[in-house]
């Protein structure tokens, strides 16, 4: 552009016109990794399932120290997380009856093992 000339409104028009084009280019490329991201989550999403192992009758779901016993969950729980470990059903009655784990309330694995509270 010559310095030597004022603006015009035309150049003016143009040049907002420039902005607004790269502001656009901007936001596309935000959207367009805002939309990857949600793929690769949903992805993970759609594996999880198949990567968790096979889940016995019943689990003991622990706590975050790894010691503490949360609830006892009829297999297949979806309430269990991933700190959730198969047992049998003496282990699962025992841990309800003895040691005072109490039952998923979603599940209630009390129930279906004939014990009621």
């Amino acid at each position: 552009m010559n310095d030597d000339r004022p603006l015009t409104r035309l150049d003016m028009l143009r040049f907002a016109r420039r902005v607004v084009e790269h502001q656009a280019a901007r936001q596309l490329a935000l959207m367009d990794r805002w939309i990857a991201d949600e793929e690769r989550r949903e992805a993970g999403r759609r594996r999880r399932p198949a990567i968790r192992r096979p889940a016995g009758d019943w689990a003991v779901e622990r706590g975050l120290n790894g010691r503490s016993t949360m609830y006892v969950h009829a297999g297949g729980c979806t309430a269990a997380g991933g700190r959730a470990k198969a047992v049998d059903r003496d282990q699962a009655v025992r841990a309800l009856t003895e040691e005072g784990v109490p039952a998923c309330p979603l599940c209630r694995p009390d129930t279906a093992l004939g014990i009621l509270e």
